[in-house]
């Protein structure tokens, strides 16, 4: 249970205290006003109620909590039947006083002081950019972490929505998840929500479930956290990455340095001049750049099918990306080919190619008419066996199994260099309309 909520409860606690006071010092009277009391009484019943129904959505109903205000409910009930009744007045009020400092004492011992913080990734591939920030509050004693996948929906050309996806199945072992539908946001008030995707409904070929836009999140929270899901050169960040729904929305993001940091103020302050960033940006590094140091090609997360085919091999990582087959269309798929041709019958070398995850969700979206083309190439690649094919949402087998890089431009590149292996960056004639 999140701080925010047990603070609230315990002043529910607060204030049946008082109201035992007020209760004590007119119960005792000789005659008293039955209505007002009758009306107190009920005021307290709603308040246990409330508070019962609070802690049964987060515990379920079977907790010494519950039970003490079932029976604190039950008391104030004989209480208002004892109203006319002096003697037995006097006896439901020490009953009351007993409930509400029980009450007090299981509360504090069935629901510690805790913080609760809740994960909200959507592609199992980007979860890297959480992971650290996970493992830290998952082993902190005084918190309670939760990773809660969300679903996600590909994209038509006119931006409506097409087929939803849920990546829940395809997150690490040693990750325990929670389904979006048995965590529910609004009740239970987390104190600290993570994302990584900064887009709301701003992305052409893909969109996380409205509901978890950061503008609904905001309320759902007192700290909205956004960690990007890349990483750059670090020497800087351009304005486009600043002006997203996600760096607006929330309360903290983590970038990779000063220069970031210096970046991303600036940026903001131009566009949003009357908001104070002064905290808003932490340069903390990113939990990627903690990921990547530490793998190589004893990493766990490498099959025993690519250990083998790599056995006595140079592996080379081909990454491909969608932002350079949107700027070569044809052009680019046929570089893509040629690359194949080059590796196709190697004995002393092994190409692992690994499109980008969105690479065939935006050729549907943005150029459908090189789908086929690609899925083609894709299955041509695969049946003749050139080498691996890498559509797993885990990036971090393939930067540990391989001995260099060589591909397009991306934060794959930057992630890259932290392994101080070579890297090459491919070159392609570019789409001639693209250029005029």
């Amino acid at each position: 249970m999140s701080r925010a909520i047990r603070k609230q409860l315990n002043s529910v606690i607060d204030l049946m205290e008082q109201a035992n006071k007020v209760l004590e010092k007119n119960l005792l009277k000789k005659q008293v006003n039955e209505e007002e009391l009758t009306n107190l009484l009920s005021d307290c019943q709603d308040s246990a109620v409330s508070m019962g129904n609070m802690i049964e959505a987060v515990y379920g109903d079977d907790t010494s909590c519950v039970k003490e205000l079932e029976a604190y409910c039950e008391t104030l009930y004989q209480t208002a039947l004892a109203l006319s009744h002096p003697v037995d007045r006097r006896e439901r009020m020490n009953d009351l006083k007993k409930h509400v400092k029980r009450l007090r004492r299981v509360f504090n011992q069935e629901i510690p002081d805790k913080q609760e913080v809740v994960f909200l990734p959507y592609k199992a591939s980007m979860w890297d950019s959480l992971e650290s920030i996970w493992k830290a509050a998952d082993e902190d004693e005084n918190s309670d972490a939760y990773v809660i996948p969300i679903p996600y929906f590909d994209k038509n050309p006119d931006g409506s929505l097409r087929e939803q996806h849920y990546e829940g199945g395809d997150f690490p072992d040693d990750v325990p998840i929670t389904s979006c539908d048995d965590y529910n946001l609004e009740v239970r008030h987390p104190d600290i929500i993570f994302i990584h995707n900064p887009y709301d409904d701003g992305n052409y070929v893909t969109t996380i479930h409205p509901y978890f836009y950061s503008r609904n999140l905001k309320q759902f929270t007192d700290k909205l956290v956004y960690v990007p899901y890349f990483v750059l050169s670090g020497d800087g960040i351009d304005e486009s990455y600043v002006l997203t729904a996600g760096v607006m929305n929330a309360d903290y993001v983590i970038v990779q340095n000063e220069k970031e940091k210096e970046d991303y103020t600036r940026h903001f302050k131009e566009h949003y001049p009357q908001i104070d960033v002064s905290d808003k940006f932490l340069p903390l590094g990113s939990p990627k750049i903690d990921k990547v140091r530490s793998v190589d090609r004893d990493y766990a997360g490498i099959s025993e099918e690519w250990r083998q085919r790599a056995e006595g091999k140079k592996v080379i990582l081909y990454n491909t990306t969608v932002t350079s087959l949107l700027r070569g269309n044809e052009h680019y798929l046929d570089k893509m080919k040629e690359v194949f041709e080059l590796f196709q019958g190697r004995d002393d070398v092994l190409l692992l190619w690994r499109p980008h995850p969105l690479m065939e969700s935006t050729l549907l979206s943005m150029r459908p008419d090189l789908y086929e083309t690609y899925q083609n190439l894709k299955q041509w690649y695969i049946g003749e066996h050139i080498g691996i094919f890498d559509d797993t949402p885990d990036m971090y087998p393939a930067i540990g199994l391989s001995d260099a890089y060589y591909g397009d431009w991306s934060s794959l590149v930057w992630l890259y260099k932290q392994t101080e292996k070579p890297i090459m960056i491919q070159y392609f004639e570019e789409d001639k309309e693209d250029e005029e």
